[in-house]
């Protein structure tokens, strides 16, 4: 019984801490740069050879034509916010 009651304590804690609009901004602090790190790897390791020749019809054509765009950009959303939520909560404790 006290699994239960600490669980739902813990809840009430984090959704509390959800309605205020200094988690959310801390959250983006953290979400943003994140995200724009992610992509920049992601990108460098899938194409540096056509980024340091500057041959960005290639970089594009790879990435982003196609519906590939949604595939590259949803996983470092996802990933991005779920960081941005465990770093956030983690540090407002």
């Amino acid at each position: 019984m006290s699994f239960i009651k600490n669980f739902t304590e813990g809840a009430k804690i984090v959704f509390s801490r959800f309605q205020t609009r200094f988690f959310w901004i801390k959250f983006a602090q953290f979400a943003i740069p994140f995200f724009v790190i992610v992509t920049l790897i992601s990108l460098l390791m899938n194409s540096s050879r056509e980024i340091f020749a500057g041959d960005f019809t290639a970089v594009i054509k790879e990435n982003f034509s196609d519906g590939k765009w949604q595939n590259f950009f949803g996983f470092k959303i996802f990933f991005s916010i779920i960081y941005a939520l465990y770093v956030t909560n983690k540090n407002l404790k």
